[in-house]
């Protein structure tokens, strides 16, 4: 049967791949983001490759009314809302010493307040249905440590225990709800740094967040296309916490058996690792050519 779902942040990455993902099956998808026009356009593309059909709609998740408008409007359009994937977000790391209370307010905004406002939107209506599924997009970082990213990591860990608490008092109602949980993502959030209007973290100008996740992740991101296709499976099998890929589960796993041995195993990493101790400790990674220069120094 053809869904109707709405995909927050669904303008790029993750969000955008789940929305073609939906489109191809044949579903009815709206598009949300805060940039509305980057959102139609991703939308119309969509739409025209088909058979489903996507709109876009521009709605920033830290706005709890335009969350609900969201919601309210695609219901009156389609008659019913089937699938709500919360999946707008924003990282943020640092040494917790450079950090102000403006980025965790902004980590807490965007990435749990924002979940917390298409919940109370889209959970009522599910229940007067009696159907519906709703998605969360946390991360590995909300089931593991994460030193270096812990305003990323707080709201996400807090994701999972809404998604997992809500599940247990949605299900008598015939509502579903799964968490996602992947290790990293090749997205363009990586690239993007602290988000603008926001005060200097100067370790994070000195060192390339993409490449500290792609290290903290064995050296490989997943692919957002991948990880569609692996929610929309969890969502068919109706998982609770959908975790992929395969080495993401092997951590967790590793996490749940002996959480000592894996904070050990985390130290050992990022002391190896310049950028990802350059995070954890504030001390800016050394630059490269500072070697040469002193051997010709003290030469």
């Amino acid at each position: 049967m053809t869904r109707v779902a709405i995909v927050t942040g669904g303008a790029s990455g993750i969000g955008r791949a789940l929305g073609a993902a939906l489109v191809r099956r044949g579903d009815q998808v709206v598009l949300a983001g805060p940039d509305g026009a980057a959102a139609v356009q991703v939308a119309e593309r969509l739409t025209a490759d088909g058979p489903g059909t996507a709109t876009g709609a521009a709605v920033d998740v830290r706005d709890a009314a335009a969350v609900e408008a969201l919601v309210t409007g695609t219901t009156g359009r389609y008659g019913r809302l089937d699938l709500l994937v919360n999946n707008a977000g924003v990282g943020m790391g640092g040494p917790v010493e450079e950090l102000s209370l403006a980025h965790w307010d902004r980590a807490i905004d965007v990435n749990l307040r924002g979940v917390v406002h298409g919940v109370q939107a889209a959970y009522p209506l599910m229940v007067r249905q009696g159907s519906g599924h709703i998605v969360n997009t946390a991360s590995l970082a909300g089931l593991l440590p994460n030193p270096g990213f812990t305003p990323y990591a707080t709201t996400k860990w807090a994701v999972v225990g809404l998604s997992l608490s809500l599940r247990g008092e949605a299900a008598p109602r015939g509502v579903r709800v799964s968490v996602v949980c992947p290790g990293g993502v090749d997205t363009p959030m990586l690239d993007k740094g602290i988000p603008p209007g926001l005060p200097r973290v100067p370790t994070v100008e000195a060192i390339d967040p993409r490449r500290v996740i792609t290290t903290l992740n064995g050296g490989r991101l997943y692919s957002a296309e991948a990880l569609a296709a692996d929610v929309l499976r969890g969502v068919d099998r109706d998982r609770a916490v959908i975790v992929v890929p395969r080495r993401a589960r092997v951590a967790w796993r590793l996490m749940r058996l002996s959480p000592s041995l894996f904070l050990r195993l985390g130290e050992v990493v990022t002391g190896r690792d310049p950028d990802l101790r350059a995070v954890v400790t504030g001390v800016a990674p050394t630059l490269r050519t500072e070697p040469a220069e002193q051997a010709r120094t003290s030469g």
